[in-house]
């Protein structure tokens, strides 16, 4: 199951991004980051970097 980011606690810091294995996340206009699910393999890497803890499994 990928995984999913609540946008509103994320801060925009990069962890995320820079720590995917497959690229499946990128940065939107407000610095902010999404998940595209589709490639996501659910490694779970990027809820692991996360300081703010607003990454979770899609459920």
């Amino acid at each position: 199951m990928p995984r999913r980011i609540d946008i509103s606690n994320c801060v925009g810091c990069g962890n995320c991004e820079r720590v995917c294995k497959v690229g499946c996340i990128t940065q939107l206009e407000n610095k902010k980051r999404s998940i595209n699910e589709s490639v996501c393999v659910d490694c779970g890497a990027c809820q692991m970097a996360c300081p703010k803890k607003c990454i979770s499994p899609n459920q």
